[in-house]
């Protein structure tokens, strides 16, 4: 072959192969300006269908983004790490249906918020879009880790402040100086010269919510329980492992005793509360809902009420439709084999256990369900929460399971009855809709007919029709008149003295 000929033939094979397609990977590298020591943790890329604003704060829980996570160890600034086919998924990287996404990477460097992206001193990349991603030919993306995300402002106004205060208790238990937050709505006749007293009513939000939700409350008037001005109080539950519920654990510390001891008594001390438990009402929805009935039950003579709506389950016996105490119980399949699903809508599954698992497991921390381990279970021997069922088959671990007895509400009744009954006297309600979107209300029922068996008064009230999102106008009004008769049904307070 002439050299000419042969010439041509390599600069043809070299073309080709530079055009060949090469599978996706991401190249990461994290900024020395904003991280300068090795960095060992969690890091995941997430490829989102919409431009993070700016950086993606979890995953759709209905529709997980496709996210891949790898765990490093002395992961040095400036070196590049490869994210590729091997990273842990929400869906193995080759199966990413093709099409537009905005690819960012972030470090999670787990300081104490629950985001596993968007926890203050997280470091994250600008979005790079992707117009025509396709697994199979879509080679290197370069991400570039040199953003730092922030604490939101909680802007004050006259009737919104924010309490932020450290826990001596959280503090020893974490060896970290940990704090505590509050939302505070102040109702129209508070003034700071004013010597009158009010009482309090602390609302928990669900998962993920916070105390900013306080700008909300303040919005729908909750100060006015019929007429009855009262200081609205929203906690912000939120911490590393999920939502702690306000119940101590292994894992948490002790978040329930460091709020009844330290926080409430800053609060009505600083915000001239009556102080008196009668005075004293607690509310919450979903997860807040759980944490409410817990910290009436919890600490029976602090509180004079509770009202609880859509809690997480309150009875093991059905969490969300899994009987935690049956032998060979399964978190991913029915009895029947049947793939079981954590959520419903228009008669059908919506969500599934199997695939909300795996989406956790991405995410590394601050999932809901991963939440309910870092509450209920002990402490393993790696210094993380004894899982209650394996990853792979969803069979429930029976040794775990006991562990958790403490935590479930009506077992606790059962036991402590003799002490909590008279405690709890015309204090607990309960409301549920009986199609709750999460399958909620079966743990509902099993309290209904248990605190009935004990012979109390507890309200456990199912709504016909109702799903999670059970709380309207209506209910918020009738819960309304429910506090201000528990209130004015306590002499002391009456006065406002």
């Amino acid at each position: 072959m002439r050299p000419v000929a042969l010439f041509a033939v390599i600069l043809f094979a070299s073309a080709a192969t530079a055009a060949d397609p090469k599978p996706a990977s991401f190249t990461l590298t994290f900024d020395p300006g904003k991280l300068a020591e090795p960095f060992t943790g969690r890091v995941v890329v997430v490829l989102s269908p919409r431009a993070p604003a700016p950086v993606v704060r979890g995953l759709n829980w209905g529709n997980p983004e496709p996210a891949f996570a790898v765990d490093v160890k002395g992961w040095k600034p400036g070196t590049p790490l490869t994210v590729g086919a091997d990273a842990l998924g929400t869906v193995p990287l080759k199966e990413v249906k093709p099409g537009r996404y905005f690819a960012q990477a972030v470090l999670d460097r787990d300081l104490g918020g629950i985001s596993f992206a968007a926890s203050p001193g997280n470091l994250y990349s600008k979005p790079v879009e992707l117009k025509e991603f396709d697994p199979a030919a879509a080679g290197d993306t370069a991400l570039t880790l040199d953003q730092v995300a922030t604490e939101p402002e909680f802007k004050e106004t006259d009737a919104v402040t924010l309490v932020d205060v450290e826990s001596k208790l959280l503090t020893k238990f974490h060896g970290r100086p940990t704090r505590m937050r509050a939302g505070v709505v102040l109702p129209p006749s508070f003034t700071k010269e004013a010597d009158r007293k009010y009482p309090v009513v602390y609302e928990i939000p669900g998962f993920g919510g916070d105390h900013f939700a306080a700008f909300g409350a303040a919005r729908r008037k909750a100060w006015d329980l019929a007429g009855t001005e009262a200081i609205w109080v929203v906690l912000d539950a939120n911490c590393r492992l999920g939502h702690s519920v306000f119940a101590d654990s292994a894992n948490n510390g002790p978040v329930g005793t460091a709020l009844v001891e330290e926080l409430i008594p800053h609060i009505e001390k600083t915000y001239r509360g009556v102080g008196k438990p009668a005075a004293r009402l607690v509310t919450g929805h979903s997860s807040g809902g759980w944490s409410s009935l817990w910290l009436q039950v919890a600490y029976p003579d602090a509180f004079g009420g509770c009202w609880s709506t859509s809690p997480d389950p309150v009875d093991f016996r059905d969490f969300q439709r899994v009987d935690l105490y049956t032998p060979s119980a399964n978190l991913f399949t029915d009895p029947k084999g049947e793939r079981r699903a954590l959520s419903r809508g228009s008669g059908r599954g919506v969500m599934y256990f199997d695939s909300f698992s795996r989406m956790e497991e991405v995410m590394g921390r601050g999932g809901q369900l991963e939440s309910f381990e870092a509450v209920f279970s002990p402490r393993g021997k790696d210094g993380k929460p004894l899982k209650l069922w394996d990853r792979k088959t969803g069979a429930i671990n029976p040794d775990v399971a006991e562990a958790w007895e403490p935590y479930d509400i009506s077992l606790k009744l059962k036991r402590e009855w003799a002490t909590l009954g008279p405690k709890l006297a015309g204090k607990v309600h309960v409301y549920m809709g009986d199609e709750d979107t999460f399958y909620l209300d079966g743990a509902a029922r099993l309290l209904k007919r248990r605190v009935a068996k004990l012979g109390s008064d507890a309200v456990v009230e199912m709504f016909p029709g109702k799903t999670h999102a059970l709380v309207d106008a209506k209910l918020r009004e009738r819960m309304n008149k429910e506090m201000a008769a528990a209130i004015s049904r306590a002499e002391p307070v009456r006065d406002g003295k």
